[in-house]
């Protein structure tokens, strides 16, 4: 007698289903982040960065220097007006925890009343310059109403990294990131962030200020 035909032959049986579908490609990353920019404004950066944030639809956080601010109220006005989110960076650039604590306290304070008399309010964050701390300036940030923000990526635009080497490091960049990126007049930062910000949108990441 004939063997009987096998699962895998018989005409009765209907075939294996078919394996599923791969799934469709998706953006390899959605959400949010943060672009921020330290020591501005500065009237050979501030203007451009502004233009290639707006004309593509991001928002970012400008750390100010309190000096920079009152030497150039009206970049400071333009990225207020534009959305922006305006913070303290101390008045002058110094590395707060080799300073006395009178001098430090100057340093944010000077720096909260231009903000506030430019913008309508008071600043909410602070970074320290070089993002150096300590607890007794994180103390002197708290008591002014400032929350001490530093960030999760470098690409060290402020040592001279080329356009490409700011797009590269920023392909890292993961929802949820603090970047830090500068606002001194450096044309590298400004060459790169047209580059930048159409890469995140590729992604399906937007840059908001901060908080975020």
């Amino acid at each position: 007698m004939a063997e009987p035909a096998s699962a895998a032959t018989s005409p009765l049986l209907p075939p294996p289903p078919a394996p599923a579908p791969a799934p469709a490609p998706t953006a390899a990353a959605s959400g949010t982040l943060a672009l921020t920019f330290d020591d501005g404004p500065h009237p050979d950066s501030t203007p451009a960065l502004l233009d290639a944030l707006t004309a593509a639809g991001h928002r970012a956080t400008f750390f100010l220097c309190g000096a920079q601010a009152e030497r150039h109220p009206e970049l400071v006005r333009a990225l207020d007006e534009a959305g922006m989110a305006i913070a303290n960076h101390s008045w002058s650039h110094p590395s707060l925890p080799g300073l006395p604590l009178p001098a430090v306290h100057e340093e944010i304070h000077r720096t909260n009343r231009v903000l506030a008399e430019l913008t309508g309010r008071p600043p909410v964050l602070f970074r320290p310059p070089y993002g150096a701390t300590s607890p007794a300036v994180a103390r002197l940030a708290a008591e002014a109403g400032l929350t001490e923000t530093l960030w999760d990526v470098d690409p060290r635009d402020w040592d001279g990294t080329a356009p490409d080497g700011i797009v590269a490091v920023l392909a890292t960049a993961r929802p949820g990131d603090t970047v830090l990126l500068h606002d001194h007049g450096n044309r590298n930062t400004v060459t790169a962030l047209p580059a930048v910000l159409a890469a995140l949108s590729a992604r399906g990441l937007r840059s908001a200020a901060l908080p975020h």
